[in-house]
């Protein structure tokens, strides 16, 4: 029995001799621990009320469709692991402590510290995307993508602070990344159509040459020619663009982007140009007159102003003029109206002011025998007389 007892009080002389240099190491040390306890509960205090006021800023936008609610987002996801880090991390940094504890705490906080900026980088980057939504998620590309874009933000982010946190540990990294970069590359190269058409849909919602709803003129050159259609969704890797005939065309985003873009529903004039020819016995009084007398064509349509009209050259068989009149009005159906309603105005002026279109013409000029030129119409006096008439 006194074997026993002496081996049982050996152990608990060796349990209590930790305890009591805990105790020494603690009263050493209160001064800086107390200090320490104190900055660290200010900080976590602080970050727990700016948590709070993140809730509340993100209730007033939910949706985080503003920088209000994607700032009130990021306060929110404040974690209460990477607080206690922090606060462990700023106590023992006051206080001299075993190199254990203190690596142990440093892990601590490198991990939460990671974990907490994966989620700080990905609200911050869902929240720019969403507020390229719009008010209808399911009308554009991104709201239509974004679980999916969520998805891939979140497994970039994370994926980031799982290396930072294995390097901060003391793995070596660099056979990992080697990897992930070959397996990168292999994906891509297997898919880069897809990669290709996903990043001109992302293309086209950030710069924006085009919106849902838009009409645009695609497949001409510098905005000549060419197609014309009412875009109606953008997809990941098509768009889909009802033309004025009334088919729908499925394009691929990269395919679209490749061609000259006109996009007719973000013109603030349509300036129209009416080419026309008149006969060379025209008046020059009457083609100077030419912008006060198609005035009256341009006038009655409110949204049209006249810009300028007259002679522009002479042609081989006419003196080429031109009407040229802007028009404010942006539905191509009623551009089409108001151009021929003008041409109309241009045919009654014409007619009542007695004023001739020129056609193309030529005139041959033959020769005698004797050289001499024989013109090609008969003078009046060759005319043979009407019988019956002086």
């Amino acid at each position: 029995m006194s074997t026993n007892h002496s081996v049982l009080g050996e152990a608990a002389g060796r349990g209590a001799a930790p305890v009591a240099d805990i105790g020494r190491w603690i009263a050493a040390n209160l001064d800086d621990l107390l200090v320490g306890a104190i900055v660290a509960a200010a900080i976590v205090g602080v970050m727990l009320v700016a948590r709070q006021i993140g809730k509340r800023m993100l209730a007033g936008d939910p949706e985080c469709r503003r920088w209000r609610g994607i700032f009130g987002s990021v306060l929110a996801k404040t974690g209460i692991l990477f607080m206690v880090a922090a606060a462990i991390e700023i106590v023992i940094s006051y206080a001299a402590v075993p190199p254990k504890l203190a690596r142990l705490a440093d892990i601590l906080f490198i991990v939460a510290a990671a974990l907490q900026v994966a989620i700080w980088a990905r609200e911050i980057i869902i929240g720019v995307i969403r507020t390229r939504v719009g008010d209808d998620p399911g009308a554009t590309t991104l709201g239509n993508a974004l679980s999916l874009i969520r998805v891939m933000v979140s497994v970039a982010a994370f994926g980031l602070a799982f290396i930072v946190i294995l390097d901060n540990l003391g793995v070596n990294v660099t056979a990992l990344v080697a990897g992930l970069g070959i397996g990168g590359i292999a994906i891509g190269l297997a898919a880069q159509g897809i990669f290709a058409d996903l990043f001109a849909a992302l293309a086209i919602v950030f710069d924006r040459p085009f919106r849902r709803g838009d009409t645009i003129r695609y497949g001409g050159a510098a905005g000549v020619g060419g197609s014309v259609g009412t875009v109606e969704k953008i997809g990941l890797k098509t768009t889909r663009i009802r033309s004025v005939t009334g088919e729908q065309l499925v394009m691929a985003n990269t395919k679209l982007l490749e061609q000259e873009l006109t996009n007719v529903a973000e013109l603030k004039v349509q300036r129209t140009f009416l080419r026309f020819a008149l006969t060379y016995q025209t008046d020059p009084d009457v083609i100077e007159r030419l912008g006060e007398i198609l005035d009256e064509a341009v006038k009655p349509i409110k949204t049209c102003r006249l810009v300028r009209s007259g002679a522009t050259a002479f042609g081989p068989s006419s003196i080429d003029c031109e009407l040229v009149y802007d028009d404010r009005s942006r539905d191509p159906e009623v551009l089409a109206r108001h151009k021929s309603a003008v041409i109309v105005a241009v045919l009654r002026i014409f007619a009542r002011e007695k004023i001739d279109f020129a056609y193309p013409t030529q005139t041959t000029f033959t020769a005698a025998p004797d050289g001499a030129l024989v013109m090609p119409y008969a003078t009046p006096a060759a005319l043979p007389s009407t019988p019956g008439k002086a």
